[in-house]
């Protein structure tokens, strides 16, 4: 019986991101994240502040995979528009959730109390729960296989690390890597050949121009310590019999 994978995809919402004002960092710390959780993020959209996009893409996203996560838009202005986009994709209605408006109540006593645009932060789809979110107040949102967080990367830390050891997955990723002054199109069959050898493993090949010479890391992916183990070491033992100097480590 082959090893159950599980995956998540991530819409990542907002012009700031599409225009290069802002330099997303959630996918990476995501991915991260989930690979711990034993989930492989298998695709990332980015999409404008532009509901009929949302809309389409978190569908796709929720039906494609296991898990859907998306990032920004859940402030106070009035184009944070994601919660209401996703209630439209869901086909329910925006609610305020009296829990989350209870601990944004508690969180502006002292500044300034909680104004008519800070209570759109606690607006969800109809029959979501909240993700704790320790640093400013706002919940993150879930709805069933769906995880709705802030765009501010430490902010997103923390909403992940309150879904730490809640989700189900499978075995987490582990890689290896070798280097090799080698340029890739000279072993592509030699890669090609390996993994094929290998089931199960993935070998990823990312090529640089350093020194004024060509070479390639290698890194080799898989469930099983063990089997990532074999792999490099089949690799780097065809490589250096082909001649080339292999890098333990990468270059």
């Amino acid at each position: 019986m082959s090893e159950r994978i599980w995956t998540a995809g991530l819409v990542v919402i907002g012009d700031e991101i599409l225009s290069g004002r802002t330099q997303d960092k959630n996918v990476a710390q995501i991915a991260v994240w989930l690979n711990v959780q034993g989930i492989r993020l298998a695709e990332v959209r980015v999409v404008p502040d532009v509901q009929e996009r949302i809309v389409e893409a978190v569908n796709a996203i929720r039906t494609g995979y296991d898990y859907c996560f998306t990032t920004g838009g859940i402030g106070p202005t009035h184009d944070d528009i994601t919660v209401d986009a996703i209630a439209v994709a869901l086909g329910v209605p925006v609610v305020v959730h009296p829990q989350a408006r209870a601990l944004m109540e508690r969180y502006y006593e002292t500044r300034g109390g909680l104004t008519e645009a800070r209570l759109r932060m606690a607006r969800v789809p109809e029959g979501a729960e909240l993700i704790p979110n320790r640093m400013s107040g706002a919940p993150g949102i879930r709805v069933g296989n769906l995880f709705i967080l802030a765009g501010v990367p430490h902010i997103t830390a923390g909403m992940l690390d309150a879904l730490t050891g809640t989700l189900e997955g499978g075995r987490p990723v582990v890689s290896a890597t070798i280097g090799c002054w080698v340029a890739e199109s000279e072993i592509a069959v030699l890669l090609g050949e390996t993994e094929k050898a290998f089931a199960g493993v993935a070998i990823g090949s990312y090529p640089f121009f350093r020194e004024g010479r060509t070479g390639a890391n290698f890194v080799v992916r898989a469930t099983d310590p063990a089997l990532v183990e074999a792999c490099v070491g089949a690799l780097g033992g065809q490589l250096a019999a082909a001649g080339y100097e292999v890098v333990p480590g990468g270059i």
